[in-house]
């Protein structure tokens, strides 16, 4: 059996995403094959009116979805850094759910923490820590860049551990 993940680090400015399949084998369900489909960033400009730049989310996401065809899609939960990031990052999460609504795609969420924990095994990792475990996992000879689409794919990387 196979399943699509796609992963997603929202965020206004850019937003990280990364698709991976997991192919089980039906007569040993502990053998799980991991690859990655794809991963980049969905980027807006500081200079676009805010309505613009959610504008741009919404559609890229819509292509993306449609390109990929995810059965499950993995989210970084909203993490509080500075009030004014955090409404900002705010806004371009409700496109993503919107956007998952209107595909009816069934979704999971994970904190930093979790994510951390589920790729180096410690829950305050640095961020090279995962972005290695990230390449060791699906088998890479360097780390996707840029940080937000390997963002993507550790958020991806969560949800199939959780199968």
């Amino acid at each position: 059996m196979e399943k699509r993940i796609l992963g997603l680090d929202p965020g206004l400015a850019i937003l990280g995403f990364g698709a991976i399949t997991c192919k089980q084998n039906p007569t040993q369900v502990q053998d799980t094959t991991i690859d990655m489909l794809d991963f980049g960033v969905i980027r807006t400009s500081a200079d676009a009116e805010m309505s613009q730049r959610l504008c741009t989310l919404f559609d890229d996401l819509h292509t993306l979805i449609q390109e990929l065809q995810p059965d499950l899609v993995a989210i970084e939960k909203l993490f509080f850094y500075r009030m004014s990031s955090t409404i900002l990052v705010a806004q371009a999460r409700g496109v993503v759910m919107l956007v998952l609504g209107q595909h009816r795609l069934p979704y999971i969420e994970f904190t930093p923490a979790q994510i951390k924990q589920a790729l180096t095994g410690y829950g305050n990792a640095d961020k090279s820590e995962v972005q290695a475990a990230v390449a060791r996992e699906l088998n890479l000879d360097a780390v996707p860049k840029p940080d937000d689409a390997a963002d993507g794919l550790a958020v991806a990387l969560t949800a199939s551990f959780q199968l």
